[in-house]
């Protein structure tokens, strides 16, 4: 299978290059499945409904989400009918929304998409170790599913490559998101997970993480709270994960996509 995962939505800039250009992606390397990391997608703060559909009629076939889950107030009721939204599976019982789903391509495969979030410099959930095995242990690969998917929306490197080493050999990918800036350790793991720290954002890199570069500015040198963070609308970069897996789900090939924007641009060769 082809697999794409596409690093946090950022603001009108990552949406509009995602309308723009997922559409053409798909049908250009002949995709099977393609999961987007939409937490930042309204304004940079969560993401409505409306959003999410967007999303998906641009070629979405998944939507995670991470520690803005809930910023826009709607996600706490639409969330509970979309089921190709996700929010971190580690979240406490009695969250709305759910964090794992199976999601079926349009050939008929099976794809297993879970979000977890990190617990280091980050909001105090579950263990993700122990709600991932959960997760796997009801939808294991070559049973389940012909492919797996992990978000690991988390701050602290170290965490993510523990949960990348932890699941090896047991689903397709693990990728990293929260940080906005894209790692170069992209990598097959030694029993055939495809592994990335952080998959990076799709937005406008003119800027602090995403954010217009004044407002940071002035906080990191005055300590005083001042305006609301606001979305950098300038050309936005799509930043991605490529990964192409064998009979088994697991990965054979994986390449670093970066498309657009300032960034050095970067595309799966072996897809031609």
């Amino acid at each position: 299978m082809r697999l794409l995962f596409i690093g946090d939505i950022l603001g009108r800039s990552g949406r509009a290059i995602i309308a723009g250009e997922l559409p053409k992606l798909r049908a250009r390397w002949r995709l099977d499945f393609v999961c987007i990391n939409g937490e930042n997608a309204a304004g940079g703060f969560g993401i409505t409904e409306g959003i999410c559909n967007d999303l998906i009629e641009a070629g979405a076939d998944c939507v995670t989400l991470g520690n803005h889950s809930f910023d826009q107030r709607e996600a706490l009721v639409f969330i509970e009918r979309q089921h190709r939204l996700l929010r971190p599976v580690n979240y406490p019982p009695g969250t709305p929304g759910r964090g794992a789903t199976v999601v079926q391509t349009a050939a008929g495969a099976n794809v297993f998409v879970m979000n977890l979030m990190g617990r280091i410099f980050m909001d105090a959930l579950d263990d993700p170790f122990a709600a991932a095995e959960r997760e796997l242990a009801g939808a294991p690969m070559g049973v389940a599913c012909d492919a797996a998917i992990i978000d690991m929306h988390a701050e602290a490197s170290s965490e993510k490559q523990a949960i990348a080493h932890f699941l090896d050999g047991r689903v397709s990918l693990v990728v990293g998101t929260h940080t906005h800036v894209p790692t170069a350790d992209h990598q097959i793991l030694p029993q055939g997970t495809a592994y990335m720290t952080d998959v990076g954002m799709t937005g406008d890199y003119d800027s602090i993480i995403g954010m217009d570069k004044e407002e940071p500015i002035r906080r990191f040198l005055t300590k005083v709270p001042g305006s609301r963070f606001e979305p950098a609308n300038g050309a936005a970069t799509l930043c991605g994960i490529a990964v192409e897996t064998n009979g088994k789900g697991l990965a054979v090939k994986v390449a670093p996509v970066r498309l657009g924007g300032r960034l050095a641009q970067a595309e799966p060769e072996f897809w031609g």
